[in-house]
């Protein structure tokens, strides 16, 4: 596996490290169970939710479709409208909660 790149003595020390980790099997165990986890743990979401910093367009367009939800759920009670609000609704909130606390400077 020499590149070329290194002295003779470090390459030859190098390649004696390599040869002593491929002889540990309980650390060629452990790279070979180690699995990455795709799903962030809620310590991480909480964590990333409380660091949201939302723009004034954002919580200006969330307000707007809620608004437009609400009332196109009260004039036509279709439940999918009404569903649409009742998901968008808790997130306008939050946004709007989040770019306040920010303004006030807490």
């Amino acid at each position: 596996m020499s590149l070329g790149r290194l002295p003779e003595n470090e390459q030859r020390i190098l390649d004696e490290m390599e040869r002593a980790l491929r002889r540990d099997r309980r650390l060629d165990r452990k790279l070979r169970t180690h699995r990455v986890s795709r799903r962030p743990g809620l310590g991480r979401i909480l964590a990333r939710l409380a660091s949201y910093r939302p723009r004034v367009w954002t919580v200006a367009v969330l307000v707007a479709v809620s608004a437009g939800l609400m009332v196109a759920g009260i004039v036509t009670s279709d439940p999918g409208v009404i569903w649409a609000f009742a998901a968008i609704w808790p997130l306008t909130m939050f946004a709007a909660f989040r770019l306040t606390h920010r303004w006030c400077g807490s």
